[in-house]
């Protein structure tokens, strides 16, 4: 009996020890796909790290680009708001020069036109009208002695 007893004890260490083996490899077979693993996640945390370092770089570049425009576009608009002031004063002085030369023309007409309705005179324009008119006025006053 004691044979048989170490017999089945030894088989018994013997099946654990291939269950123990058995398990190793699994436990192999896994740390290997473990260490693939791992492998291909460093090389995406390194792409992940070039990614944001330009990322970086660029929003740096952009930073820089719009703080240039935010000036260039102030000095921009600044000259801007003078010409539109100095144009609005240049339309405003030339309204009164339309005006002196439309009251000049008014003057310069002959009162018989003034009292009898004029014949449908061909369309000129308002322009060509008061440059006429002062034109006459001015050929007039000369003619009197007077300069214009």
């Amino acid at each position: 009996m004691n044979h048989s007893l170490g017999i089945i004890i030894e088989s018994l260490v013997a099946v654990l020890l291939m269950l123990t083996i058995g398990y190793c490899m699994v436990l192999n077979s896994r740390l290997k796909r473990l260490k693939a693993d791992e492998h291909s996640l460093k090389a995406t945390i390194g792409e992940l790290i070039t990614a944001t370092e330009i990322a970086e770089r660029a929003i740096g570049g952009l930073k820089h680009t719009v703080r240039d425009v935010n000036e260039h576009l102030g000095s921009q608009i600044t000259a801007a708001t003078q010409m539109s002031m100095h144009l609005k004063s240049q339309l405003a002085e030339g309204d009164g020069v339309i005006r002196r030369l439309s009251k000049i023309a008014a003057a310069a007409r002959p009162a018989t036109q003034e009292a009898a309705p004029a014949p449908a005179a061909p369309k000129v324009s308002p322009a060509k009208a008061v440059a006429a008119a002062a034109q006459a006025f001015s050929e007039r006053r000369r003619t009197d002695g007077l300069a214009a």
